[in-house]
């Protein structure tokens, strides 16, 4: 995972809205009181169970979820299920231990945009949340090490390449910068483009390749990788 380099200045006008959700009370409260710290986020409602957590989103449209796969009632796989058929969701990230590689590969089927572990640094949750709130993909890098070798084999690894290939060179400066995990604002500062333009082009790469975000690309990114010489292609 990548330190957040760059914010728009709307961005730092107003705190990134979380609505944090597990079934742990005094995981939420710890990490509440770490992510609260500096005051560029604000956890604006916590939740036990999925139910809760969809009537949070309903209730305070945040800018970013943190879901816990497991919970009762409804657990985080349902409530993304549901997050992801909502006219406008908001960025979700996952909540997992180390002994969830089945959660995390079938949240990221559902459109999760970050895995990060419980047991992270704090300075890395709170650097996490400002770089999805900036249009960034999360992958800690120990959850990439376990996950990779599992979607290895889950698309035609010629037919990624021939996809990646088909792209312009600076879609794949774009496509690679953005499987490094860095934002649409450090992106931009990276490429001398702006953010719009930035993500105009991060969305022409996931039409281009076929992914419904963001961490779908970056894996992609990191299976063609080793097919090839990547970014020189």
């Amino acid at each position: 995972m990548t330190e957040v380099r760059g914010e728009t200045a709307g961005a730092a006008q107003r705190p990134i809205r979380l609505v944090l959700a597990d079934d742990e009370v005094m995981l939420r409260r710890g990490l509440r009181v770490l992510l609260e710290q500096g005051g560029r986020i604000r956890v604006v409602a916590e939740a036990g169970n999925g139910e809760e957590l969809l009537a949070a989103v309903r209730g305070h449209r945040p800018d970013v979820v943190l879901v816990d796969v497991q919970m009762p009632s409804k657990d985080g796989l349902s409530a993304l299920r549901d997050l992801r058929a909502m006219a406008a969701p908001p960025i979700a990230a996952v909540l997992t231990t180390f002994d969830l590689d089945d959660y995390v590969a079938e949240a990221l089927r559902l459109g999760a945009n970050g895995f990060l572990l419980k047991d992270a640094d704090p300075a890395v949750l709170v650097r996490a949340v400002i770089d999805l709130a900036a249009g960034g993909a999360v992958l800690d890098p120990r959850i990439t090490a376990r996950l990779l070798p599992r979607f290895r084999n889950l698309g035609d690894s010629a037919d990624e390449v021939r996809l990646v290939r088909t792209l312009s060179a600076r879609e794949r400066q774009v496509l690679f910068l953005l499987a490094d995990g860095r934002s649409n604002a450090d992106i931009g500062d990276r490429l001398g483009l702006t953010e719009a333009t930035v993500k105009s082009y991060v969305s022409t790469v996931l039409g281009k390749l076929g992914a419904e975000n963001r961490v779908q690309a970056a894996l992609i990114a990191q299976r063609v990788s080793g097919c090839g010489d990547g970014e020189s292609w």
